[in-house]
């Protein structure tokens, strides 16, 4: 494996899942892998469980990890080609990511959305831009468009809390006063599509996800419908897609409750909204995933700085 940037760089989902929640069993098992190496995490945007769950992944693998805020700790970095670099920028990535990679071994991006243009957004300037140029191995951290970490750690929890060989797992819209992007919902639709799930995807009408990235998905209008028998339920709130970056309604609606989640596990990327995304009631029962999701964000990220790792010392 080149690089990890997304759910389609899983080669076999079954066989990275069960590799997964086999290093939780012993975390420092390969600690020796990557003694004298170098991960450097390069953050965009803010980050609580991404940040550390990475850097503890790096460090049960004996890497050394060296993290930087770009923007308030180094230069505005410029993305497009044959810029005419007069304004604000002050440094291209094609020198920044090749400086970036003399000094480490694994770069860690974290870029969000703008949510202001969606050409740019779908280019992936700035993961793109270190994939292309740094000549190491990069693992998204969440870009514009995909949160594969996520998602990974999401496959992870499903498997171990999963009751039957084919579960009912259903990707919720929520309501939120701030318009998200769209890259956990993304990543996760991408999960299912490879998994052994019966997965429905449901939100109120003018909240469709890129039709590319949803094509093979049963999406249905009627939430409640949607949830009946369910054996997840992962509640998240994305921005419209065609009229992108905006919230169209309110939709308190929404908001999932403990009398519609009914007896299904209750699942959330987080940081959550109380009362607004989910209510307390959800939150705080037993049904609730969400720290075993977090949790598993450690292992997932340790999984791929392995297999990367692996790929480096073989190839």
């Amino acid at each position: 494996m080149k690089n990890y940037l997304t759910v389609k760089d899983i080669d076999d989902l079954s066989q990275w899942v069960n590799t997964a929640i086999d290093l939780k069993k012993d975390p420092l098992r390969f600690r020796s892998l990557g003694q004298n190496k170098t991960l450097a995490m390069l953050f965009f945007n803010s980050s609580l469980r991404t940040r550390l769950s990475t850097h503890k992944a790096a460090l049960n693998l004996g890497m050394d990890v060296m993290v930087m805020n770009i923007g308030k700790d180094g230069w505005i970095l410029d993305f497009e080609e044959g810029s005419v670099m007069d304004r604000h920028s002050a440094e291209h990535i094609k020198e920044a990511a090749q400086v970036v990679a003399q000094y480490c071994d694994i770069v860690a991006v974290r870029a969000f959305a703008s949510l202001q243009d969606k050409q740019s957004d779908e280019a992936e300037l700035v993961l793109n831009g270190f994939a292309k140029y740094a000549g190491v191995p990069i693992v998204n951290m969440e870009s514009s468009i995909h949160h594969p970490l996520q998602a990974l750690a999401d496959a992870i929890t499903i498997e171990e809390f999963r009751k039957t060989e084919t579960p009912k797992v259903v990707l919720s819209w929520a309501p939120h006063p701030r318009p998200l992007p769209h890259a956990v919902a993304n990543s996760f639709v991408e999960l299912m599509q490879i998994s052994k799930a019966d997965f429905i995807l449901t939100h109120p009408p003018g909240y469709e996800l890129n039709p590319e990235i949803t094509r093979n998905c049963r999406i249905e209008y009627d939430q409640e419908k949607a949830l009946e028998n369910a054996d997840f339920v992962y509640a998240k709130n994305w921005s419209s897609y065609q009229d992108y970056g905006r919230i169209l309604h309110k939709n308190r609606e929404w908001m999932m409750t403990e009398a519609k989640l009914g007896n299904a596990h209750f699942m959330h990327c987080l940081p959550v909204r109380r009362n607004v995304v989910v209510e307390d009631a959800v939150l705080d029962s037993n049904k609730s995933l969400i720290h075993a999701q977090a949790n598993n964000r450690t292992y997932a990220a340790q999984l791929v700085l392995k297999k990367l790792l692996d790929s480096h010392s073989n190839g």
